[in-house]
């Protein structure tokens, strides 16, 4: 999980970053000819009760305290490259999970009982739907814990480092923002910034950062007070905004 400032570090930096701009005004302009969706005030997605396979599931509004034992799968080749419950594109070979309860970007400590290994896992999908089954863990998370092979393993799952939750006292501290583009010229940046403050975005801003001699100025849609806030609305600018994603200020 990356909240902050994605620093770019490499030779050659400079044209990658001219190309960088070039491309997120090329993009502005094409998002300029659909409307930028705007904020529902609806509680995130991600929280609220679903159904599957006749099963009702509420996800838990905080992750403080949780802990519980049972059998681990994997998932991977079939899931890789689609879109998981956050919005996020599944890659098999990170160090990920599916949870049915927990939200999202809860790292959890998950423990091979069988086998001693454990490792911490960003929670960013929901499952496993199967009996008998508390958590999924990716590819890589599987191969690390001595699971690949068997398919499943008796684990233990605890909530390990910052904890997301809406309305707890241990919410990673923000604000927070979504950065939908990065340009070159100040003006684009204006341009982009006044449709999103005419669609809802009361908080949005410009805050210029200069990268390796390159001046850049990041446009910010806003303003959020909690990750899952600022994960609901990345879903919605996404839909205009392919490359939008939440920053901690």
């Amino acid at each position: 999980m990356a909240y902050g400032f994605r620093r770019v570090v490499s030779a050659g930096i400079l044209p990658r970053l001219l190309a960088v701009a070039t491309l997120a005004l090329f993009l502005a302009g094409c998002a300029a000819k659909a409307p930028i969706p705007r904020p529902t005030g609806r509680e995130p997605a991600t929280l609220r009760p679903y159904t599957i396979k006749g099963v009702t599931y509420v996800p838990l509004r905080s992750a403080s305290g949780y802990r519980e034992e049972g059998i681990a799968s994997w998932y991977g080749p079939g899931f890789h490259g689609k879109t998981t419950s956050c919005g996020e594109i599944y890659d098999q070979y990170k160090l990920t999970a599916a949870h049915k309860l927990l939200p999202m970007h809860t790292m959890v400590r998950v423990t091979n009982l069988e086998n001693g290994r454990s490792m911490v896992l960003r929670v960013n999908d929901r499952g496993p739907f199967v009996a008998g089954r508390i958590i999924d863990l990716s590819q890589a998370g599987a191969r690390e814990l001595g699971v690949h092979a068997r398919g499943t393993a008796r684990v233990r799952v605890e909530v390990e480092g910052a904890i997301p939750g809406v309305g707890a006292s241990d919410e990673l501290p923000g604000p927070f923002y979504v950065q939908v583009g990065a340009f070159s010229q100040r003006g684009n940046a204006d341009r982009l910034q006044a449709r999103l403050l005419a669609a809802g975005y009361a908080g949005s801003r410009i805050q210029p950062k200069e990268i390796d001699g390159v001046l850049l100025h990041r446009v910010l849609a806003g303003v959020f007070p909690t990750t899952a806030a600022a994960d609901e609305a990345r879903l919605r600018l996404s839909s205009v905004f392919s490359g939008a994603f939440v920053i901690a200020q």
